[in-house]
């Protein structure tokens, strides 16, 4: 489905949509320095839309920019600003925002220090990422050959462009396979996580997931999942697992802001617990939606009301 929408905030100005436009000889188009963030605007059970965990994707942003050497020219609020503005100039309720910082043209050659960092911020209407029929029963998924970076060839806490022709790689080589998403070990043949999503197993009651500390991205969704399951008082323990680990699970799910919290159930061609979505997978899936789009407001600081 093509992206359309009304207005594109880009360098300090809300702009038509057919006017955001770059040079062909923009520095991040051709050799992929630039960062980026996935937000969710999300209408509420009341009606009032409102952006999901804002502060903590800006945050993400202006720390992926850090690690590129980027200076954003614009501050986390107004940043902030420019996302709420953009939802409201084109009248969303739900939508996904995809902010991004590149550097423009100018010089070019990998030492390139004076062209110009541009910020744009744009809204559109877009599902979930891995299927409505996923999120309800459940994806295939296949463990990839393409290793996920390692930790001192790629900054892993930067959710920086060229980095995800890892994952990119990794997605389209298991969808011509037939299956909707890979799952990534790291380059000492543990699990990593999806190509765009961090992912969790359950085994005999026990929630496991991979360390902030390893080769992953560190998700907003994901700790959004881990602190929903310590309100319910469930054990939620960081640690290394083999893909094996993933084939005997009772239960194995990915979350990321594109995809929610959507169920795995196969593996590898192997059965994930009895194939359908578990009941902790459930139980944290509608837990997720009650606190994005219902009206849940335990965690009322995770969102940003648009009106």
């Amino acid at each position: 489905m093509a992206i359309s929408a009304d207005k594109i905030w880009f360098d300090g100005e809300l702009i038509p949509f057919a006017d955001a436009k770059v040079h062909v000889l923009t520095h991040t188009l051709h050799y992929g320095l630039g960062a980026f963030e996935g937000i969710r605007c999300y209408k509420r059970a009341d009606g009032r839309p409102a952006i999901f965990r804002l502060k903590e994707h800006i945050r993400r942003l202006f720390d992926s920019c850090h690690i590129c050497l980027m200076e954003i020219p614009f501050s986390q609020e107004e940043i902030e600003r420019a996302c709420i503005e953009t939802v409201k100039a084109n009248g969303f309720g739900d939508c996904y925002l995809r902010p991004v910082v590149f550097l423009g043209d100018g010089e070019m050659g990998l030492g390139a220090r004076t062209n110009k960092v541009r910020v744009s911020v744009i809204a559109w209407e877009w599902g979930t990422y891995l299927g409505e029929e996923g999120l309800q029963n459940g994806i295939r998924a296949k463990v990839s050959s393409f290793a996920r970076n390692h930790v001192n060839t790629m900054m892993a806490k930067g959710k920086i462009n060229g980095h995800y022709v890892n994952s990119i790689l990794a997605k389209r080589e298991v969808m011509l396979q037939g299956y909707q998403e890979a799952i990534m070990l790291d380059t000492e043949g543990y699990v990593s996580e999806a190509s765009g999503e961090n992912i969790f197993l359950i085994r005999d009651g026990e929630i496991i997931t991979t360390p902030i500390g390893g080769s992953i991205l560190g998700g907003i969704t994901r700790d959004t999942i881990v602190q929903l399951a310590k309100d319910r008082d469930l054990n939620v323990k960081e640690m290394r697992f083999t893909r094996d680990m993933l084939y005997v699970a009772d239960e194995v799910f990915v979350v990321g802001t594109a995809a929610e919290v959507t169920p795995i159930r196969e593996i590898d061609n192997r059965t994930i617990g009895d194939g359908t979505p578990g009941p902790l997978t459930k139980d944290l899936q509608k837990a997720y939606f009650d606190h994005v789009r219902g009206s849940a407001t335990t965690h009322a600081e995770w969102l940003t009301f648009v009106d």
